[in-house]
């Protein structure tokens, strides 16, 4: 695979985990870090990306971890939701 086709599955894996938090907030934050992570370092060169590409995978799992977490501890539904 191409470093591009990685890094868009990564990205696209890390909404798709993101979305799964039951909690409002840290849905939005997730979410919001994804989205301003990956543009801050859209312009970086190869050897960077690949070290930038490690810390996505590290995130990925954690944001799994978290979301499964999150779920198993599930409050009511806010007003905004």
């Amino acid at each position: 695979m191409s470093q591009k086709s990685v890094v868009l599955h990564l990205y696209r894996s890390l909404v798709r985990e993101s979305k799964k938090f039951s909690s409002y907030n840290f849905r939005e934050y997730s979410l919001r870090r994804v989205s301003v992570g990956f543009r801050e370092n859209k312009n970086k060169d190869q050897n960077e990306t690949k070290e930038l590409i490690q810390d996505a995978l590290k995130n990925l799992e954690m944001v799994k971890r978290q979301a499964f977490i999150n779920s198993m501890y599930s409050t009511n539904k806010l007003v905004v939701e």
